[in-house]
């Protein structure tokens, strides 16, 4: 892994792609927080139109949890952003996931942060560990998803 500093304005192409210009996530509301040499920690603000809710009544907001999916999406993004920080050129080359494990811990009913960490990224496959965690009630934080997921690296 470099020693150096990951490189601001590659730092700032990779927030700005996720931000603004890839449909999916923009749509999400996608923020990246931080990312750094093998870490990336994203985040999707609660929505809403993002949770479960029931097919007929009442709804309480405070009931709502976050549809399980948003959390594999960010696990399964976040993973992958971190295998694309430690290609020679983040930019270029490719990432595509070859497996995704996502094991949901409690309901979340705030926002989504991803933190992810490259556990290794060989020649042609990588894997990265990502835990989700999500406001609780009493003010701290609860991780409320984990996952793992392994990666085609194309160099």
């Amino acid at each position: 892994m470099p020693t150096d500093e990951f490189p601001a304005d590659t730092a700032r192409w990779v927030q700005e792609y996720i931000e603004d210009r890839h449909d999916f996530l923009a749509w999400l509301n996608t923020t990246v927080d931080a990312i750094d040499y093998g870490r990336v920690v994203m985040t999707v603000p609660f929505d809403e139109k993002l949770t479960n809710k029931p097919p007929a009544g009442e709804v309480d907001a405070d009931s709502l949890g976050m549809h399980g999916g948003v959390a594999a999406t960010l696990i399964d993004t976040a993973g992958g952003v971190a295998q694309r920080t430690m290609l020679d050129d983040p930019l270029d080359g490719g990432v595509v996931t070859v497996n995704l494990n996502v094991n949901y811990l409690r309901r979340a009913s705030g926002n989504l942060t991803a933190t992810a960490d490259v556990v290794r990224a060989g020649g042609s496959i990588g894997v990265s560990t990502v835990t989700v965690e999500s406001p609780t009630p009493e003010g701290g934080t609860e991780a409320v998803a984990t996952g793992q997921a392994a990666y085609r690296l194309f160099r």
